[in-house]
């Protein structure tokens, strides 16, 4: 886990880096190092982890030509693209894996992201030339921010790094409103609400010359025939699930993983356990008062608990829980906003930060299940046909509720409805789908890649902002391009074998869980059921509807508001999770948003 930011064709002096690099320390505490040049500079903060995080930014000379590199992450074929361009004449003169990627530039040029498999955001200056290279992994596993200012860029992992530079501001524009309310928390693919500033897509790489950016697509989800057997995809299936998991646990440094007693995060400690002498160190979250509190419902039908104790029985492992309070939940939401650089998931981030904090006590290291649902189909929306029947986003159902909760004068310049099911359209007819397929298969790979490309990025903005806040490195092995490429062809009949949602997977892992475990129904991440927990975020709502001056006012609504704070959801807000007391957080956090980063107002 890393922080990289530099900035180009921009002047800068130590008092502007040293801003920049404050906002930085949090992803990489152990270690950092700095490049300044005529007409760049490049910074690195680096956690230690692994054998492949070397000091950084990485210099190197090929005769008159000069490179510097900065890059979070781990690419797990370095030996495999050692060897390829070893045959075509670059040879690399040390073991660091850094040297191999940029080689690999000076090889394929931009082609060189389409050769890297892992989890990557990556930087390259030609010192010789003055081109930037910019790349990241093909499913947005690590952030990669950019901005141009002036004839310059600025790029980061984080917004909060961009927003230090001098003149740079935090503006919104109605573009920037419409992500917020008709979209929040998820946001539109390339965007940092902000105004002006932009995230580099998953798959795509990006050159930045004589102040002009040129982006590129260089991967994408294509459809391919399923030609395996169901036998011989379940085997691929484990194989690769495996391989995955054991590159992630790679490191110098203690292991955990997340064991929630679902199907994804069980498979992932089971596999640790199986090649790990000792016991592994797993971690769960829970709620004060879970149990008389807990409220079985359509997406959240049972507790964890039983399940997670019959794993760690069956696994022997390290186990330690973490339980929160309503106030460590209500405590957590001005840190997490400030986490993400944006109004988040409520307290589904807020318990994240939390148990992260903890985590971080043992280890610097975690694995967990996130992504499984996605790729596997986990998600009610896969299968209920009043949720992913096709004709919006199936996670946030409710746009004609979220216009109410903006202020009259701005719903006509959203667009309103109009807007979100423009963004839908246009997403599902990028989708590359076999034309022989039926329309129960072309539906589900819609879904995938709404999925991928819309849902799984807003999981995984929290489950990065909120544990790299605290210096803890999760890794998700199930998030890995050549299981999502495998998967994207496998016919529905076969992920849902036996009727069963993930049915494949289960199928595939057999003998590795017990049989209560592996044939669990889904149950999403926990969240609280504390009516303590409503009633403090109840309390902090009314009290900012006394507050005339807010600047929330100026976008939300006040009798949407009011509304709300009494008033009963009958559809979450946003995915599962977020219900009343999870959406009267995220209003709470667009106020608190506004505050903190003085953002004004372009409309």
């Amino acid at each position: 886990m890393s922080a990289i930011a530099g900035i180009i064709d921009l002047p800068y002096n130590e008092k502007i880096l040293h801003a920049m690099e404050m906002e930085m320390i949090c992803r990489g505490p152990d270690g950092h190092g700095l490049f300044m040049g005529n007409r760049s500079a490049m910074m690195h903060f680096r956690l230690l982890t692994s054998y492949d995080q070397g000091g950084q930014p990485v210099h190197l000379h090929c005769g008159k030509q000069h490179y510097i590199m900065v890059y979070d992450g781990t690419i797990y074929n370095i030996d495999q693209l050692r060897g390829e361009l070893a045959q075509a004449g670059h040879i690399c003169q040390s073991e660091c894996p850094e040297e191999v990627i940029i080689r690999a530039y000076i090889r394929w040029k931009e082609e060189c992201a389409a050769h890297f498999r892992g989890n990557f955001a990556l930087a390259i200056w030609e010192e010789h030339t003055g081109v930037l290279f910019l790349a990241r992994d093909q499913l947005g596993i690590k952030p990669l921010f950019y901005m141009q200012h002036g004839d310059g860029l600025l790029f980061a992992s984080e917004i909060k790094t961009v927003l230090t530079y001098p003149g740079v501001r935090a503006q919104l524009d109605i573009e920037g409103v419409s992500q917020i309310v008709l979209l929040g928390p998820g946001r539109v693919p390339g965007s940092g609400v902000f105004y002006g500033i932009k995230e580099l897509e998953p798959g795509c790489c990006a050159l930045f010359r004589d102040g002009k950016m040129q982006w590129k697509r260089y991967w994408k989800l294509t459809d391919r025939e399923h030609t395996d057997s169901f036998e011989q995809t379940a085997e691929k299936v484990r194989r690769m699930v495996t391989r995955s998991i054991k590159e992630q646990l790679a490191a110098d440094v203690p292991v955990g993983t997340f064991l929630s007693g679902g199907l994804d995060s069980s498979i992932v400690t089971a596999v640790y356990a199986q090649s790990y002498t000792g016991a592994v160190t797993t971690f769960s979250l829970d709620y004060e008062d879970n149990s008389q509190n807990f409220i079985p419902g359509r997406f959240q039908p049972e507790t964890d608990n039983a399940y997670i104790d019959l794993m760690q029985s069956a696994l022997q492992t390290n186990h330690h829980w973490t339980v929160l309070g309503a106030h460590d939940l209500a405590d957590a939401l001005e840190e997490a906003t400030v986490a993400r650089d944006l109004p988040g998931m409520g307290d589904v981030d807020f318990s994240l930060l939390a148990f992260a904090k903890e985590i971080r006590k043992y280890v610097k290291v975690a694995l967990s299940g996130e992504c499984a649902d996605e790729l596997f189909g986990g998600y009610p929306w896969f299968r209920a046909p009043d949720m992913g029947g096709g004709t919006t986003f199936p996670w946030a159902q409710n746009t004609a509720l979220r216009e109410t909760f903006l202020q009259p004068h701005l719903r006509n310049q959203t667009g309103g409805a109009g807007y979100v099911q423009d963004l839908y359209e246009t997403a599902v007819a990028a989708c590359d789908i076999l034309p022989q397929c039926n329309p129960e298969e072309r539906r589900i790979k819609e879904l995938v890649n709404l999925n991928m490309w819309w849902f799984m990025q807003t999981l995984l903005d929290r489950n990065d902002r909120m544990c790299t806040r605290c210096g803890l490195d999760v890794r998700a092995p199930f998030c890995d391009v050549e299981i999502a490429e495998y998967m994207y062809g496998v016919p529905v009949s076969f992920k849902d074998y036996m009727g069963r949602e993930k049915g494949l997977l289960r199928y595939a892992m057999e003998g590795l869980l017990p049989e209560q475990v592996l044939y669990r129904k889904k149950n999403p991440y926990p969240k609280t059921y504390d009516p303590r927990y409503a009633d403090r975020m109840r309390c902090r709502l009314l009290a900012l509807l006394e507050d005339d001056r807010a600047a929330l006012w100026e976008v939300i609504d006040p009798v949407a508001v009011k509304r709300l704070a009494f008033d009963e959801m009958t559809w979450p807000w946003y995915g599962q999770l977020m219900k009343g007391p999870q959406t009267m957080a995220y209003i709470l956090q667009i106020d608190y948003w506004l505050r903190h980063y003085k953002v004004d107002f372009l409309f």
